[in-house]
C-alpha cells in the first residue's frame, strides 16, 4: 500500500487549524499542514466560498484547480462580517493551535481579532499571515499578486533570454514558496509553544520569500555591485551548463565544477579542449561560450536525446529530457515517488492532484480527506462548537453559515 494511502494520523495529529485563506498563497500552507495530519477548518464566505471554486476547467462542475489546493480539509461557510460569525470564530479559536489568514495587514483587525487582541485572549495560539509585502514598511497597503512579487523581487528581471525581456516563471511560485514557508515557520512555532506554552505571530510575504530564493545572484550582486545579467537557459557563472542541441531535441546537461566537465568532456572523447586556452577554465569557458557551445553542439547532434541520456548518466553526468507535464506525470521514477496522486471525491470520480514532496518513514504524509464541498462540514463543526440543530438552522436562516 503507498503512503498516501496509508491513513497514517500523521506528524501533526492533534493540531487544530483554522483557515480562513482563499485562492493559493495560504491554501497551499494548509493543504501542507493537512497533508501532515492536522485537522483543517477552512472557513468560506456562504453561497460563493473561495474564488477558485469558480476558476480553472471543471469536470462535473468541480474545479480541479480548487482540488490542487484544498485536500486534507473540511469546510465550514461563515459571513465573518456578521457579529454571529465573528462570535463563531472566537468559539473555534478558543480550541485551535493555528489560525491561518492571507488577508491584506489591518484586515483581521477590523474583525476584533488585531494582534494584541490575539495576544491577550489566545495566548496559546500560533497565528500564520501571507501578504504580499509584510505588514511593515511603505508598501504594506499594496495590493500584490505572483505577478507583481515576482516584478518586484528581481526574479523576474534574472529571468528570460539575454538578447530579450524580463520573463516571469509560469507557475505562481511566490504564492508556492510563502506557503512552504509559512507551514514551516508555523511548525517552527508549534515547537517553540511546545517548550514554552505561548504561541507566535509567524509571517511570510510573498515578495519577501522570492527574494530569500535570490541565491548566489544575491551574493554575486553584494560582491561585485553588478547587476546579473540574464543568461536564459546558460548557468549565469558555469559553462558548459545548459541545453544542448541532439538529432532529436534538446537535452539539458549540468557539470558543475571543474571536475564535472572534465567527466563531461571525457564522455564525449573532447578533453583536447582544455587544452584550448580559451577553455582551458571556467573563466575563459563563459568568456568564450558561443564558440564551445557551437564545437559541442556538433558532437551531440550526432545521436538522440535518449542516447545521450544513457550515456552521459553512465559517465556520471548530471543530465535530462525536457519534459512536458504529460511526460512529467508518465515517467516512472515520477510515478514510483508518487507525485501524482488520485484522491477519491464519491459521485465525482477520482481526482489527480500532485503528489507530497516531503517524505517520512514513520508517519508519512497521506490523504486523510478528500477535497470538501462548499460548506459539507458546516453542521459538523458547529454541532462540535456545541449548537443544536435548531441554532444552526436560525444561523443558515440568517446567511451566516
Amino acid at each position: 500500500m503507498s503512503h498516501a494511502e496509508k491513513g497514517d494520523t500523521g506528524t501533526l495529529e492533534g493540531i487544530r487549524v483554522i483557515d480562513l485563506t482563499r485562492v493559493i498563497s495560504g491554501p497551499f500552507c494548509t493543504q501542507i499542514l493537512g497533508d501532515h495530519g492536522a485537522e483543517v477548518i477552512k472557513v468560506e464566505p456562504p453561497g460563493r466560498g473561495d474564488v477558485v471554486r469558480s476558476q480553472g476547467n471543471k469536470v462535473n462542475g468541480f474545479s480541479w484547480y480548487f482540488a490542487q489546493f484544498n485536500r486534507n480539509k473540511r469546510s465550514l461557510t461563515l459571513d465573518l462580517r456578521s457579529d454571529e460569525g465573528k462570535v463563531i470564530l472566537g468559539q473555534l479559536l478558543d480550541d485551535a493551535d493555528v489560525l491561518v489568514e492571507n488577508f491584506r495587514p489591518g484586515v483581521l483587525g477590523k474583525m476584533g481579532l488585531d494582534d494584541e487582541t490575539l495576544r491577550q485572549r489566545y495566548p496559546h495560539l500560533v497565528v500564520g499571515r501571507i501578504n504580499g509585502f509584510g505588514s511593515t514598511g511603505p508598501y504594506r497597503d499594496r495590493p500584490a499578486y505572483d505577478f507583481i512579487a515576482q516584478a518586484m523581487s528581481g526574479f523576474m528581471n534574472v529571468n528570460g533570454p539575454s538578447d530579450g525581456e524580463p520573463m516571469r516563471a509560469a507557475p505562481p511560485i511566490s504564492d508556492m514558496v510563502a506557503s512552504q514557508n509559512l507551514a514551516f515557520g508555523i511548525c517552527a512555532a508549534l515547537v517553540r509553544r511546545a517548550r514554552t506554552g505561548a504561541g507566535d505571530i509567524v509571517e511570510t510575504a510573498l515578495t519577501n520569500g522570492l527574494i530569500s530564493m535570490m541565491g548566489y545572484l544575491a551574493a554575486e550582486f553584494f560582491a561585485t555591485d553588478r547587476v546579473p545579467a540574464r543568461t536564459g537557459n546558460d548557468h549565469p557563472m558555469l559553462y558548459p551548463y545548459g541545453l544542448f542541441r541532439a538529432s532529436d531535441g534538446q537535452v539539458a546537461i549540468a557539470p558543475s565544477n571543474d571536475a564535472m566537465v572534465e567527466r563531461f568532456l571525457g564522455a564525449l572523447d573532447m578533453l583536447y579542449l582544455l587544452d584550448d586556452e580559451r577553455f582551458a577554465d571556467n573563466d575563459r569557458r563563459m568568456a568564450n561560450r558561443e564558440a564551445l557551445r557551437d564545437i559541442l553542439n556538433r558532437e551531440i547532434e550526432q545521436h538522440g536525446v535518449d542516447a545521450w541520456i544513457e550515456h552521459l548518466n553512465r559517465a556520471g553526468v548530471p543530465c535530462g529530457r525536457i519534459h512536458d507535464l504529460r511526460e512529467t506525470f508518465e515517467d516512472p521514477q515520477v510515478l514510483a515517488q508518487e507525485m501524482k496522486l488520485e484522491i477519491d471525491q464519491g459521485a465525482l470520480g477520482r481526482i489527480p492532484v500532485t503528489g507530497f514532496p516531503v517524505k517520512m518513514t514513520e508517519s508519512p504524509a497521506a490523504v486523510h480527506h478528500p477535497v470538501p464541498a462548499l460548506g459539507e462540514h458546516s453542521r459538523d463543526v458547529l454541532n462540535e462548537l456545541g449548537f443544536d440543530d435548531t441554532e444552526i438552522d436560525a444561523l443558515r436562516e440568517k446567511g451566516v453559515v
